[in-house]
């Protein structure tokens, strides 16, 4: 067997930060938290099917600031033994200085973990 090789482009650590997400176009909005991010998208487990190619409106807590990417559904898994979904989300409009501030938090938490 060979080892499992990371296929991500960019680094993604585990993070448990509250997220506020809003379908575009709807008026629902969801409160959960992550449970990774990188600087190419975040995941978390919510308790709605988000179909894949939704477009989403994000905000992100991370330490003191809120980031506010634009994210596409890249997945919606049913998790395990529970009635939860997986959700994985790509990035696709994110202001430079937001990502630039998290791709530095991400470096340091990743030398400091």
């Amino acid at each position: 067997m060979y080892p499992k090789v990371e296929q991500r482009l960019f680094p993604r650590i585990r993070i448990k930060e509250p997220i506020l997400y809003q379908i575009r176009g709807s008026h629902d909005f969801g409160h959960i938290q992550t449970d990774d991010i990188s600087v190419g998208g975040v995941g978390f487990t919510s308790d709605r099917f988000i179909p894949p190619s939704t477009t989403v409106n994000l905000e992100i807590n991370v330490a003191s600031r809120t980031l506010r990417p634009i994210g596409k559904v890249t997945r919606s898994m049913p998790s395990s033994h529970t009635d939860r979904f997986k959700t994985g989300v790509s990035f696709v409009e994110f202001e430079s200085d937001e990502k630039k501030y998290l791709s530095e938090y991400i470096t340091m938490r990743r030398h400091h973990d």
